[in-house]
């Protein structure tokens, strides 16, 4: 089948990729023409795990290619549209102005019988409003929302755990479900759910099952606040609580919180959207979340400036990590930029290592220092913080090498990853995010 792929950021580029190597013929377009330019050299323009092979390896195919010039979609059955949809300046809402653009660019090139395939994140109600515009083509709008994760896109993508489209009712509906099925043939082959609902439940749930995965952590967050004032270990509470079939372990993680381009701005843009609705109070609770999640970045640096006895100016803070997760480059609201900025501003030296991300970083705050070089970036430090769980910081660090490199032996662990025990063997002053 022919596709097209309109935006190839983060998540248009690994789809277009990802289709490409199912073996559809894909053009991917973007009006970024740097980025077009990377894309169509076999070069990702950014970090993440398998993206690099399978791109190298359509694009050899003949299979896929990019460009700037929407006309290029022209002939293609299926358009995905997965620009992105950014928080608003000044406020909480999405900015739906790149999925307009995007929709309003695709009208003059789309044929009857074409289905139009929303995968942006977007307020309920964003679909049938497209819809409208695009019903004058005679193709037809479905939203088949992304549930993607940072470091596992192309996994997901190609092997999706579930798969739901939102579609118009009729037969209208029912055709474009059956050319999504074929489009996604080897994962509905093998057994994937394939959910076929309407457009606002489609649109629901990929932003509801953000505000679950938020609520989460920001709940485990929460009790990390209670365990830091009654000595209780927040790491042991999250083991016996994950045992429970019906809350399980995963995202149980207490530390620094969440961050990265999704889920921060989509429950402040769901609360935005329920106020709108006048449903406001149904989702109050985000704002807790939110806060939450916020509060743990000043608690990280707090535990810093305790350790240093207060005195953090003109100490030098080694930074390990700056991506808002590992397998990622992405630097979008990461917290453990955030915890090296509030250092930095409280006059500390702080220099930032980070297996993939450190051009993003220095671009965003060519203040800070930064060092490729992790022992480099810890030599001759007071206090090292852990922000991003890289397993070069979290299982290949010793103690021991540690000690032979730095300056201060305190190590804040920002993310409950390290071995507190042999870290204190080792004269380590060890804190972690409600421990003891």
């Amino acid at each position: 089948m022919r596709l097209s792929v309109i935006g190839c950021g983060y998540l248009g580029a690994v789809h277009a990729a990802a289709m490409a190597s199912i073996g559809h013929e894909v053009v991917g377009i973007d009006v970024d023409a740097n980025k077009i330019a990377s894309l169509s050299r076999g070069e990702a323009p950014f970090f993440e795990p398998g993206l690099q092979e399978i791109l190298t390896e359509g694009i050899a195919s003949g299979r896929l290619s990019f460009t700037t010039d929407v006309a290029a979609a022209a002939g293609a059955t299926v358009h995905f549209v997965g620009v992105g949809t950014p928080q608003q300046a000044g406020g909480y809402a999405a900015d739906l102005t790149y999925v307009n653009a995007a929709i309003d660019s695709l009208l003059p090139h789309l044929a009857p019988g074409d289905v139009v395939a929303g995968k942006s994140t977007v307020p309920v109600g964003t679909a049938a409003d497209l819809a409208r515009r695009v019903s004058g083509t005679g193709a037809t709008l479905v939203w088949n929302p992304e549930f993607l994760r940072e470091g596992w896109a192309v996994q997901d993508t190609i092997d999706p755990d579930r798969l739901v489209v939102g579609v118009p009712a009729g037969a209208e509906g029912e055709h474009a479900a059956e050319t999504l099925r074929e489009v996604y043939h080897p994962a509905v082959a093998k057994g994937t759910p394939f959910i076929v609902t309407d457009y606002a439940t489609a649109e629901l749930v990929k932003v509801s099952a953000n505000a679950f995965l938020a609520t989460k952590i920001s709940f485990i967050n929460a009790m990390a606040e209670i365990a830091e004032v009654t000595g209780a270990d927040v790491t042991q509470l999250a083991d016996a609580i994950g045992h429970d079939a019906r809350i399980g372990r995963k995202f149980l993680g207490a530390g620094i919180g969440f961050g990265g381009g999704c889920l921060p701005k989509d429950i402040r843009a769901f609360s935005a959207r329920a106020e709108e609705l006048g449903r406001g109070e149904s989702v109050n609770f985000l704002r807790e979340v939110d806060a939450i999640n916020l509060r743990r970045r000043e608690r990280a640096v707090q535990l810093v400036v305790d350790a240093l006895d207060g005195a953090v100016f003109g100490k030098k803070v080694a930074v390990l990590g700056a991506a808002f997760k590992p397998h990622s480059d992405d630097v979008r609201d990461s917290p453990a930029l955030d915890v090296a900025v509030r250092l930095h501003g409280l006059g500390a030296h702080v220099v930032v290592t980070d297996p993939q991300a450190i051009d993003n970083a220095r671009r965003l705050h060519p203040q800070l220092a930064y060092e490729a070089d992790r022992d480099a970036a810890i030599r001759d430090a007071d206090a090292v913080i852990m922000v991003t769980e890289w397993d070069e910081y979290r299982r290949e660090l010793s103690p021991a090498h540690a000690s032979s490199l730095t300056h201060g032996r305190v190590v804040v662990d920002g993310r409950n990853g390290l071995d507190a025990a042999a870290w204190r063997d080792a004269g380590w002053s060890y804190y972690g995010m409600g421990r003891p």
